[in-house]
């Protein structure tokens, strides 16, 4: 159907040249005299039929142009669009009205030329620019409708508009649907699309373990619709040409000036990379831990080698990791050692002690 109407319109294109160009090109060869060449009808029938039978050889291009471009245009958000399109909207009047001060000159040549190549300069530019600081204009409105509903006293509703996006590791963990349940969290807790579907994968896969993590992160879901206060959003907004889950986050996280919510320690450095505001739930959980000084003595129990040498590793309730030097000959034992340093990260806490002398 398009090959058809491409070829229509190459017959119409066709048409109108030949009216245009193919008399001046009769005088040109002195064939003016001949009555069938001075006939319009005869021009518009030569060129349509000419631009016709090429339309055979450059129809299936044509299409494919316009194929490609459809799909670039589908996979653009409509924001980036929207800004675009007024960018260059301002870029053709900016290009109107010093076209309209160049006419004025009346300079040959320049007249003619010079406005049509600033429509084009200033039309480009004028697109790449709203293109480029879509995110900045979106940031200055809705910066302008927090400050007014402030000053109309709903600052509840505006802190309600908070969104935090939930990735897959921080669902399958669990420990979000607990921290919601105290209130902590504020704000819409907002569910990509493209999360569900990577955890549907993961609870339909023949591993036993990632089938088991899949199910817990669905059930998680579930309890978060059903215990929290405020509204759990899941968003259908996705990103074709980003194949990366994570990627995706990150730009969904642009789009809406949302926060990330993870366990994910590269993510969290992606998101630093991208500075994209991110809450490490990890982050949380070390905040409020028992705070352990070097120098303090703790009763633990050996479980197991560690892999230094004459090393042993030992557990806090909380899970924390001990480290404990020379402690290998204890394993299965009780015994009180002494912290000698503490070391603390994103990815989580490990303390270091030897034990204590008598």
């Amino acid at each position: 159907m398009l090959k058809k109407i491409i070829q229509v319109a190459f017959l119409f294109i066709g048409g109108a040249l030949g009216l245009i160009f193919l008399p001046p090109l009769y005088a040109f060869m002195n064939l003016s005299s001949n009555p069938w060449l001075n006939n319009p009808y005869f021009s518009v029938t030569i060129g349509a039929a000419l631009l016709f039978v090429l339309s055979f050889a450059l129809s299936d291009y044509f299409v494919k142009l316009i194929t490609w471009l459809e799909e670039v245009l589908f996979k653009l958000p409509a924001a980036d669009l929207l800004f675009g399109t007024l960018g260059l909207i301002v870029g053709l009047c900016v290009a109107t009205l010093v076209g309209v001060a160049i006419n004025q000159m009346n300079i040959p040549v320049i007249t003619d030329v010079v406005p049509a190549i600033l429509s084009i300069v200033l039309g480009y530019l004028g697109f790449r620019l709203g293109f480029s600081k879509r995110d900045e204009l979106l940031q200055i409105f809705s910066g302008k409708s927090t400050k007014k509903r402030q000053n109309d006293g709903s600052i509840k509703e505006a802190q309600e508009q908070q969104y935090k996006l939930l990735d897959t590791s921080v669902i399958i963990d669990g420990r979000i649907a607990d921290i919601s349940t105290t209130g902590f969290v504020e704000g819409i807790l907002v569910v990509p699309q493209f999360v569900l579907t990577e955890l549907q994968h993961i609870a339909d896969s023949s591993d036993t373990l990632k089938r088991t993590r899949g199910r817990r992160g669905l059930d998680i879901l579930k309890r978060l619709q059903d215990e929290r206060a405020s509204k759990v959003l899941i968003t259908e907004v996705d990103f074709e040409d980003v194949s990366e889950v994570d990627l995706k986050l990150v730009r969904l996280a642009k789009n809406m000036s949302a926060q990330i919510l993870t366990n994910d320690f590269n993510l969290n450095k992606v998101c630093e990379l991208h500075r994209v505001q991110v809450l490490n739930i990890n982050d949380l959980a070390n905040a409020v831990k028992p705070v352990v000084i070097p120098g303090e003595d703790m009763q633990v129990v050996v479980i197991k080698d560690g892999k230094e040498h004459n090393q042993g590793v030992a557990y806090l309730d909380d899970g924390t990791m001990i480290v404990v030097e020379g402690g290998r000959s204890y394993i299965g034992q009780a015994i009180t050692v002494t912290v000698t340093s503490v070391l603390q990260t994103s990815a989580g806490r490990m303390i270091f002690a030897k034990p204590k002398e008598d």
